[in-house]
C-alpha cells in the first residue's frame, strides 16, 4: 500500500475539517491531532491482522502511525485466559510520531481477560468497546472477575461501548451458508468496520485484501466483507456512537515522495534484496526458522526473480555453514537467527572470521536467555554480538533504530561486509521486526554503489619473477584480502579455520604469525570507516542521552516532552557499535553527565565505561516491552536535576 506526499503548494489547496462539523448525515464529526487504538482479544480472534489491516488503510490515507504487535508465544495459547491475550497497538496521527504510544485512547476487548489485561494501560477517560457477547459467568471467573465489570462500576471511569459484537456477526452473515462457529470468526472484520467508521479509515483496501486472501474460498471473502461492512453501517447507525473523528493525513511530516507501510522484518528483506543488485552479486540465505526472524525467510523466498536463493536448513548449524560456502563461491550471503540461534552460530562465525569473507549475521533480539521470551522484545545480545566467540575474533556491529531505517542498515550492513571481506553482525530486535511505519520508497539513485572486484589474477611477485596469487594479501587501506571465486584458474589456495600464514595462506603455527594475523584482523575492524556520531543539541546542555537500536523512537520522544518543558538535554544515537564512531570519545568528554537507556542490564554502557573511562548511567528495562516515552523523560529529568 504507497501513497504520495504533496508538494506544500499542493497542500494548500486541501481541504481541512474544523474542530467539529457535521456531514450529511446527523453525527458530530471531531477533528483529533493523533490517537492510539489497542485491538485485544484471543490469539485466535485475528487481533494481529486486524490491526495489520487497520494500519494498511492508515498508511494509505496519508498519516503517520507506529505500530506495536504483542501476541503469545504459544500457537494457540489456553482461550480465555491472561496468558492467551493477543494485542496489537497503533498510535496514528497527523504529524510526525516516533513511538506506538504510551496509553491507548481507544480499547477494543473482544473478551474479559483482554480487557483485564489490558486496563491497567487506559487512562481515565477512555473508550472501551467491549464483546458482550463473551462476558459469561464462566469466561470472567477464568481470569478472576467476581462480577462482571460491565455492571459492577469499575469501568465507571471510562467511555464504555458494549457491544454484542459476536452476535452482530452472526445476524449479519445469516444469509451465507455458515455453521455459527464459522460466522463467529468473522467478529473481527466486524469490530475493524466499526473502527473504520469511526475513524474515518478507507475502506476499499480491506475488501480488495479479503477478496485476495480467500480468493479459493470466495463464500468465506463475501462473508467477511460483509461482515467488514456490517460493523461500518453498525457504527453509522447506532446511538451508541454519536461522535466519529477525523485524524487528517501528516502532510507536513514528511519529505515529498512515494510512502507505503512498512515492518522491520520486511523493510531488512527489501534491504538484503537491494544490497544484493547495487553490488550485482545473487543473494544467498542460509536460515533456519526462529521467531522473530523467520518472516526475512518466508519474504525473501519470494523473489527468485531478483536472484535470491533461500535455504531451509535442518538447523542453525547448517543454515549458517551454507550461507558461509556461498560467500566463499561468490554470493552476498546471509543467515538469518535470534539469540538462542548466534549461540549455536557462533563457531562457524569464527570461522568466516577467519577465512575473512563477508557474511551478514542478522539476529532478531528477543528476551533470553536460552528460549527465553520469544515474542518478546529485547536488546541483551550486544555483548554476544561483541564477543560471543572463541579467541580473538573481531566482528563489526550495525543496529538499525526503526522499523523503515531496517532497509538503510542491511545496505550499510552489506558495504562493510563486501568492503573489509568480514563478517558483520545486524543486531535489529522483536519490536523493530515486527512493528511498522511509513517508508519512502527510494530512488535508485540514492542507493550506495556496493560492487565487488574479485581476484582475477596473481598479485604477487616472488623473489625469483615468478608471479603467484596469494591469498592473504591485502588492500592497504581497507587490509581486505582478495575475493578469489573457486574454480578462477591460477587462484587456488587453501581455506579452513587453522591459522594462516600472512600472504600466502598457508597453513601456520609460528607464534610471530599468529600474533601478527590476531592484531591485522582487529586493525581492519578498527579501521573501518564509519560516519561521526552526530549530536543534537540545540541547547549547550549539560547531560547527553545515548542509546542504539530501537530505543530510537522512545527516547526522542521523551527529549521532546522534556525541551516542551524548557529542559536542556543532547541526544546521539549509535548506528555502529563496533567500530564505534571516532568521534565518540570527544562527545562524551563534552558533557557532565551521560544517560543509558537500553532494554539489557547496560550492556553499552559497560562497553562505553571500559573504552573511554565514562561514567555513563545505565537506564535499564527488561520485561520485553520497549520503554515508554513518559517513562524515560520522568529518568531524565531525575538525571538532569540529580
Amino acid at each position: 500500500m504507497t501513497s504520495q506526499v504533496s508538494s506544500p503548494a499542493e497542500q494548500a489547496d486541501e481541504a481541512v475539517v474544523g474542530e467539529q462539523r457535521k456531514p450529511a448525515g446527523t453525527k458530530n464529526v471531531r477533528r483529533l491531532d493523533r490517537v492510539i487504538i489497542r485491538f485485544a482479544g484471543d490469539s485466535g480472534d485475528g487481533m494481529q491482522l486486524t490491526g495489520d489491516r487497520f494500519t494498511s488503510e492508515t498508511a494509505s490515507f496519508g498519516n503517520d502511525l507506529s505500530t506495536l504487535p504483542n501476541f503469545p508465544a504459544e500457537i494457540r495459547a489456553p482461550a480465555g485466559t491472561l496468558p492467551g491475550v493477543s494485542s496489537f497497538q497503533l498510535h496514528f496521527a497527523d504529524h510526525d510520531i516516533l513511538t506506538p504510544g504510551d496509553a491507548p485512547n481507544v480499547l477494543v476487548a473482544m473478551n474479559p481477560a483482554a480487557l483485564k489485561a489490558n486496563i491497567g494501560d487506559l487512562p481515565r477517560g477512555a473508550e472501551i468497546i467491549v464483546n458482550t457477547d463473551e462476558f459469561t459467568k464462566r469466561a470472567m471467573q477464568k481470569v478472576g472477575y467476581d462480577s462482571s465489570p460491565l455492571e459492577d462500576g469499575s469501568l465507571d471511569g471510562y467511555s464504555l461501548h458494549p457491544v454484542p459484537l459476536t452476535a452482530l456477526t452472526v445476524e449479519a452473515l445469516k444469509e451465507f451458508d455458515l455453521t455459527r462457529k464459522e460466522a463467529e470468526r468473522s467478529k473481527n472484520m466486524f469490530a475493524l468496520g466499526l473502527l473504520s467508521w469511526m475513524y474515518h479509515r478507507p475502506t476499499e483496501g480491506t475488501e480488495k485484501f479479503l477478496t485476495s486472501k480467500f480468493a479459493k474460498k470466495p463464500d468465506i471473502a463475501a462473508a467477511n466483507i460483509a461482515a467488514f461492512r456490517a460493523g461500518w453501517n453498525f457504527g453509522e447507525t447506532t446511538e451508541d456512537f454519536a461522535v466519529s473523528y477525523e485524524i487528517a493525513p501528516a502532510t507536513t511530516a514528511f519529505p515529498v515522495g512515494t510512502y507505503r507501510n512498512i515492518s522491520g522484518n520486511l523493510a531488512l528483506s527489501y534491504g538484503l534484496v537491494a544490497a544484493s543488485r547495487q553490488a550485482d552479486l545473487p543473494l544467498y540465505l542460509g536460515s533456519y526458522p526462529i521467531t522473530p526472524a523467520s518472516d526475512i525467510l518466508h519474504e525473501l523466498s519470494k523473489h527468485k526473480n531478483f536472484g535470491v536463493r533461500t535455504f531451509q536448513a535442518e538447523d542453525e548449524i547448517a543454515g549458517i555453514g551454507a550461507a558461509l560456502g556461498a560467500a566463499f563461491g561468490g554470493s552476498l550471503a546471509v543467515t538469518t537467527t535470534s539469540g538462542p540461534g548466534v549461540a549455536l552460530k557462533s563457531e562457524t562465525i569464527g570461522l568466516a572470521v577467519s577465512l575473512e569473507l563477508p557474511l551478514l549475521v542478522i539476529d532478531i533480539q528477543r528476551g533470553g536467555p536460552s528460549t527465553g521470551l520469544p515474542t518478546k522484545t529485547e536488546q541483551a545480545d550486544l555483548l554476544q554480538a561483541m564477543f560471543g566467540r572463541n579467541g580473538e575474533a573481531p566482528v563489526p556491529i550495525v543496529a538499525p533504530r526503526t522499523p523503515a531505517d531496517c532497509f538503510d542498515a542491511a545496505l550499510e550492513a552489506a558495504r562493510i561486509a563486501l568492503t573489509y571481506r568480514t563478517p558483520v553482525m545486524l543486531l535489529s530486535d522483536g519490536y523493530l521486526a515486527n512493528g511498522s511505519e511509513p517508508w519512502r520508497i527510494p530512488e535508485l539513485d540514492e542507493l550506495p554503489d556496493l560492487t565487488v572486484q574479485f581476484a582475477q589474477g596473481p598479485n604477487h611477485t616472488l623473489e625469483d619473477g615468478s608471479e603467484v596469487f596469494w591469498p592473504y594479501k591485502r588492500d592497504p587501506q581497507t587490509l581486505a584480502r582478495p575475493w578469489a571465486i573457486p574454480g578462477t584458474p591460477g587462484l587456488e589456495h587453501r581455506i579452513g579455520g587453522i591459522e594462516k600464514e600472512d600472504g600466502t595462506g598457508n597453513i601456520s603455527y609460528a607464534p610471530a604469525n599468529h600474533d601478527f594475523m590476531v592484531r591485522t584482523r582487529q586493525a581492519k575492524i578498527d579501521g573501518i570507516e564509519v560516519p561521526d556520531l552526530v549530536v543534537d543539541d540545540p541547547h549547550g546542555a549539560r547531560t547527553l542521552v545515548l542509546g542504539w537500536g530501537s530505543t530510537y523512537g522512545p527516547i526522542t520522544a521523551a527529549v521532546r516532552r522534556l525541551r516542551n518543558a524548557g529542559e536542556s538535554i543532547a541526544q546521539a544515537h549509535l548506528r555502529h557499535l563496533n567500530p564505534f564512531p571516532r568521534n565518540l570519545g570527544v562527545v562524551l568528554g563534552s558533557y557532565e553527565k551521560v544517560v543509558i537507556p537500553e532494554m539489557n542490564l547496560g550492556q553499552l554502557a559497560t562497553l562505553v565505561r571500559a573504552k573511554y573511562l565514562v561514567d555513563a548511567h545505565s537506564y535499564n528495562q527488561v520485561n520485553g516491552m520497549p520503554f515508554k516515552a513518559e517513562q524515560l523523560a520522568k529518568a531524565l529529568k531525575e538525571a538532569i536535576d540529580g
